[in-house]
């Protein structure tokens, strides 16, 4: 027995019996209710005792269920969203009694001669308790949707496994982000300038070998004039600078 106990608190039906609980409930009332506009139409008013029934049944199993989710959660829950755990606990340990008990009033009713006459009274305390169990579904949606109470948001140490097989969340793929690193410039050649070729004139290179010196010609030496001895100038022009670079060359008479 504790194996199926076991089975159906990892289903967590608490939830879903939940909302057949409300429903069943404010379908049962309503049913009621549109059966005393049509007297004539007993299939109604049968109708209206079934659902009435249902609705009790439903209304302790989520009686049943919440209790499971409270001893998985209440110790992790702090803060405000205490507050309307303890509220939500409250009512709903009231609530299977008052839906047992309207659900053998309107058995009675319809069964039992003279339970019959109180039928308006019983329809007035069903719509007060309809009143309530709409405000216990808004105080367990708060605390889901509010306070993230029995979902991921607020996570427990031992949290019961769930029976589906859950997807693995799919890896996000980062986009290729534009590199930042700056690529150097390629060094511009430089353009010689017609100033700068004009102002620096090129430089003949020496030759790195040495060669054979040039010995000074005879004519390049000063002579003694033969009247004074006030020493004659070589003559200048092509021919002195040919004579003193070939000092072997035949002289012209």
């Amino acid at each position: 027995m504790q194996a199926v106990v076991d089975a159906l608190k990892a289903w967590q039906l608490h939830p879903v019996v939940d909302h057949f609980s409300v429903a069943l409930i404010i379908i049962a009332i309503a049913t009621d209710l549109v059966a005393s506009l049509i007297p004539s139409r007993l299939w109604i008013r049968n109708m209206a005792v079934t659902l009435m029934v249902l609705g009790a049944i439903a209304v302790a199993g989520s009686n049943v269920t919440g209790g499971w989710e409270a001893d998985r959660l209440w110790d992790h829950v702090t803060g405000p969203a205490k507050d309307v755990l303890q509220r939500h606990a409250t009512i709903g340990f009231y609530l299977p009694f008052v839906f047992g008990a309207l659900a053998l009033w309107r058995l009675g009713i319809q069964f039992v001669g003279f339970i019959g006459g109180s039928r308006p009274l019983y329809l007035l305390v069903a719509v007060v308790a309809a009143v309530a169990i709409l405000y216990q579904g808004h105080e367990g949606g708060e605390l889901v949707y509010t306070y993230g109470v029995g979902t991921a948001v607020l996570p427990t140490e031992a949290a019961t496994p769930s029976p589906f097989p859950s997807a693995a969340p799919a890896e996000a793929i980062p986009a290729p982000m534009p590199s930042t690193t700056a690529t150097p410039a390629a060094p511009a050649s430089p353009v010689p300038s017609a100033a700068s070729s004009s102002a620096n004139p090129p430089s003949p290179s020496i030759a790195a070998s040495p060669g054979p010196s040039v010995a000074p010609s005879p004519a390049a030496t000063p002579a003694e004039s033969p009247s004074g001895g006030t020493p004659v100038n070589p003559p200048s022009g092509p021919a002195a600078s040919s004579a003193a670079a070939s000092p072997g060359a035949p002289k012209s008479l």
